[in-house]
């Protein structure tokens, strides 16, 4: 189908594809057509990475919005949706406009009203359901990104309920689900009413094989040598091959320190390829990467980066994982070693994707297990980008010749699994049952189980009677925790609907004044609409509130770290081999500080969660202790993006707990508010007017009062020559004193006092913040890193 075809889309819009190269609609792009996307029908699209989804979803969206409509787009990362973001603001140019919003959960970001085209994710989405953002009635189109994740334990269930109450919401909406990857996309399209485009075309060819001895062999028959030399590694081979041939690679392993040791081997191959060019370019992204933490793995990122290699996983910060991606997107870096969170991610394609690990340690199974055909299809569809690529390869590697057959049978050959929905595992349903109660969906039990008959879990379900017993667990969690009240039909009391089976004459009298007991209002508490308000696990609000309720004097930093790091809704740092010693005397050491009902050592289970939830706090009592970035990652064995993972969910959870803390009236709000604005910014309790100021961090505030300087007030009035010598940069100072509110901010001519640096770097606390500020900030600017801020 030629582009010039389409109709019902916007003025200019049929100009901007042909602007960027596209005359013509690839085969399923076309199919999509013609089942009605651009006529506001609903479609599942099982299609193939790189074969033309987003602009399936680009037609969708845009005919709904010229038809007076407006479309959302739903991504499973924050990632997709500034890349998402980034592409459809060029429609701008011909009148459609484009919003993103991904962060807090309390708002309903009213603003995207004005928007024709919003991108969010689905936890987004969720929370904004939860908060009655009016405009999401006007919504005429959405798109679902990535729909297979429905089968993911932790995400899927909130992507499912998002859409069924999005239908519910707009009856004649439609609905356009994407993946590259469902082995029931037919079960998909008859649970969103759609019709279904399942297709395996490409626009370059991808070959899927195994590399055994010093031969791929691919599952169309032929062969290609790629020879193993020496001492050689099979991936290596593999890269330096494709390398050769001036292509990139993704290589695929089960864990981040196979993924770093990967990157550090692969960069001697990657480091031969490079002309002078791209050597002068990977100095400056190395540099970038340093700048941004100070911690080993962030050195080790740049060192393998400067080879031309990287590696990729969740321990990197967001940045980090922004730089690495764009440079190996524009083919300046040649290899990227990656856990599999990278398959699921952004838009990263290479030449060959080698698949090394297909088994990963599973705590359930007590060793190792095979990968999910799913997902090693995920990473294999990461081959072959048009328009660069003239082919993709994706290679899984065998050692024998029996592991090479099995891997034929098990990968190559095989569909992926089902999607199956994980709506009715209880953690899932009591957050979206308390949700779908105190945004008005459901106002009685069966208003509640007729609202999750249309969950893709119905549609799928076997079991009788098994989500109906799953949400009366879940009702009566929410009930004694305080969430919801219940009033049964004819009282308010169960005594009230006990039933004198004498009283009746037949079975069928008796089994329906049994159904007449049965119904009931759903109605949640003040305190349940704030929790759903909040986005947060109603089982973490118990938590939360329980602990809060029992502590008989002030809490302390630490004992609300620990008791937010016992919620669901934190991941907590596991222990390691002999932690259980180690932070076994820490809990007896400051027991009274930890606050609930503490178990004994004889509670093994619940025990060691404490310990691991004291490890969490732990980490956040040292961070905002002014501990400085590489010490804590290196203390604890993590990432830069674990700690500021850690940070950022502790600042909520404690955000929420403050929210919580006023609704059951506690003593300890201004306890609670504190802790969260020391783990916000990192510093001791003295520094916490100073980083109000705008420009000043957790290391900058301690050069500051090392110098005297306590809070704002004396910004506006200490010596200029002082500040500029802690500070040492005059456009930092100058800045600084301006956000302070001084009249006249300028440093022109001031020199700095004699030693006021020397005392500002002496003054750290911890053993924290400013002793590495030399190395992090320049004389101007800096405060790059999380350490410094």
């Amino acid at each position: 189908m030629n582009i010039e075809e389409l109709s019902g889309l916007p003025a200019g819009a049929v100009d901007h594809f042909r602007s960027e190269g596209i005359e013509e609609l690839y085969p399923p792009q076309a199919e999509a057509v013609e089942a009605g996307a651009t006529d506001g029908e609903s479609l599942v699209a099982a299609v193939p990475t790189a074969s033309g989804k987003t602009m399936i979803a680009a037609l969708s969206m845009l005919s709904a919005v010229e038809r007076g409509g407006k479309a959302l787009y739903i991504v499973p990362l924050r990632a997709l949706a500034s890349e998402k973001k980034a592409e459809f603001e060029a429609y701008e140019r011909f009148g459609v406009t484009t919003g993103v919003t991904t962060g807090n959960y309390e708002s309903t970001s009213e603003w995207l009203a004005t928007k024709d085209i919003i991108v969010a994710t689905s936890e987004k989405v969720d929370s904004l359901v939860r908060n009655g953002a009016d405009w999401l009635s006007d919504l005429t189109c959405v798109v679902s990104d990535e729909v297979h994740l429905i089968d993911d334990r932790n995400r899927g269930p909130t992507l499912e309920v998002t859409l069924a109450k999005l239908r519910r919401l707009n009856p004649a909406m439609q609905t356009v689900a994407l993946s590259a990857t469902v082995g029931n996309a037919d079960e998909i399209a008859d649970w969103l009413d759609a019709a279904l485009v399942d297709t395996d075309w490409r626009p370059i060819d991808l070959r899927m094989g195994v590399h055994y001895g010093n031969a791929l062999n691919f599952d169309d028959g032929s062969t290609r040598e790629v020879p193993v030399e020496g001492s050689e590694k099979q991936e290596a081979a593999l890269v330096r091959d494709i390398l050769q041939e001036g292509g990139s690679s993704l290589v695929f392993v089960n864990s981040r320190r196979n993924a770093e040791a990967a990157a550090s081997r692969l960069g001697q191959v990657s480091s031969r390829e490079l002309d002078g060019d791209e050597r002068e370019a990977l100095v400056d992204l190395a540099e970038e990467i340093r700048e941004d933490s100070d911690t080993e793995t962030s050195k080790d990122l740049a060192d393998c980066v400067e080879r031309g290699a990287a590696f990729h996983h969740a321990g990197l910060s967001s940045t980090q994982r922004t730089l690495v991606e764009d440079a190996f997107r524009d083919r300046l870096l040649k290899v990227i070693s990656a856990t599999p969170t990278l398959a699921a991610g952004v838009n990263t394609p290479a030449r060959r994707v080698i698949v090394r690990d297909w088994r990963r340690f599973d705590p359930s199974a007590g060793g190792m297990s095979p990968l999910d055909v799913l997902e090693v299809h995920q990473m294999m569809g990461r081959a072959g980008r048009p328009g660069l690529d003239p082919y993709g390869e994706a290679v899984l590697l065998a050692k024998s010749h029996d592991e090479s057959e099995e891997l034929f049978d098990r990968y190559v050959w095989a569909d992926p699994e089902a999607v199956r929905s994980k709506l009715a595992a209880e953690p899932a349903l009591r957050t979206h049952v308390l949700a779908t109660i105190a945004s008005g969906f459901a106002r009685t039990r069966e208003g509640l189980l007729e609202f999750l008959e249309a969950t893709l879990y119905a549609s799928q379900s076997t079991e009788a009677g098994r989500l109906e017993r799953v949400t009366d667990d879940v009702l009566d969690y929410l009930e004694r925790n305080d969430f919801i009240e219940r009033e049964r039909a004819g009282g308010d009391s169960e005594d009230d609907a006990e039933i004198d089976d004498g009283a009746f004459t037949s079975a069928a009298d008796l089994a329906a004044q049994r159904e007449a007991t049965r119904e009931e209002t759903l109605e949640a508490t003040s305190l349940g609409h704030t929790v759903s308000r909040l986005y947060l696990d109603p089982m973490s609000a118990a938590e939360i509130v329980h602990g809060l309720e029992r502590a008989d004097d002030r809490p302390t930093a630490l004992g609300l770290y620990q008791l937010v790091s016992r919620t669901p809704d934190m991941y907590e740092l596991y222990l390691r081999s002999g932690e259980d010693e180690t932070f076994g005397e820490l809990y007896y050491e400051r027991e009274a500080e930890l606050l609930g009902d503490r178990p004994s050592e004889y509670e093994e289970d619940r025990f060691e969660d404490w310990l691991a939830a004291l490890k969490t706090g732990k980490l956040l009592e040292d961070w905002a202790s002014e501990e400085d970035e590489e010490r804590l990652t290196d203390r604890y064995k993590i990432g830069p993006g674990d700690l500021r993972g850690k940070v950022d969910t502790a600042e909520w959870l404690l955000g929420a707990a403050e929210s919580l803390a006023a609704e059951i009236d506690s003593e300890w709000t201004v306890a609670v508010r504190e802790a969260r604005a020391r783990v916000e910014h990192g510093v001791s309790e003295e520094l916490l007017e100073l980083v109000s100021v705008g420009g000043v961090g957790r290391k900058r505030a301690r050069q500051l009062y090392a110098v005297g300087i306590e809070e704002p007030a004396d910004l506006r009035s200490a010596d200029k020559g002082v500040v500029l010598g802690a500070l040492k940069g005059e456009k930092t100072a100058e800045n600084i004193l301006e956000n302070a509110g001084r009249e006249d901010p300028s440093m022109e001519g001031v020199e700095p006092a004699d030693g006021a640096a020397n005392e500002g770097a002496a003054g750290s606390s911890a053993g924290g913040g400013a002793d590495e500020n030399a190395t992090n900030e320049t004389a101007d600017d800096g405060q790059s890193s999380l350490g410094d801020f």
